[in-house]
């Protein structure tokens, strides 16, 4: 799997575009650059496009990477979008479990509505660069 990532043309939300199967580890790399971007930026807003990127990994690997691959400190003031395939379910677990684990993480297989979702959500929670460091 390869990702890129950038921020919006309108700069309130930062895009993640995954192509290729999905793996934990991968998954966690691009969790981090995709957190760290927003937190350079002060951003908090989160487009992650998983439209053609399958997860191949199997649930307990999902719920080990939101547990321990995650940042470990996931502010309450975050909010993520996953865009999916609609044929694709192999991302509905992840997204679930990360939900009780209290992160701001909704799925979408409607790039539209996810947009519409991160722009309302950026209303909220966008208010400038934010000083805290990296992390580790």
């Amino acid at each position: 799997m390869t990702y890129s990532l950038r921020p919006s043309d309108d700069g309130l939300y930062i895009i993640n575009v995954a192509e290729g199967d999905t793996t934990r580890a991968i998954a966690a790399e691009g969790t981090r650059a995709l957190y760290e971007m927003g937190m350079e930026l002060g951003i908090r807003c989160f487009l992650i496009d998983l439209s053609n990127s399958r997860n191949v990994e199997p649930l307990l690997e999902n719920a080990r990477f939101t547990r321990e691959d995650a940042p470990p400190v996931m502010p309450p003031d975050l909010c993520f979008a996953v865009l999916a395939d609609p044929a694709d379910h192999s991302h509905d677990f992840h997204v679930a479990f990360a939900q009780t684990q209290g992160i701001n993480i909704s799925l979408f297989h409607d790039r539209d509505e996810a947009i519409e979702h991160l722009k309302k959500a950026a209303g909220r929670l966008n208010r400038g660069r934010d000083l805290r460091p990296p992390l580790p």
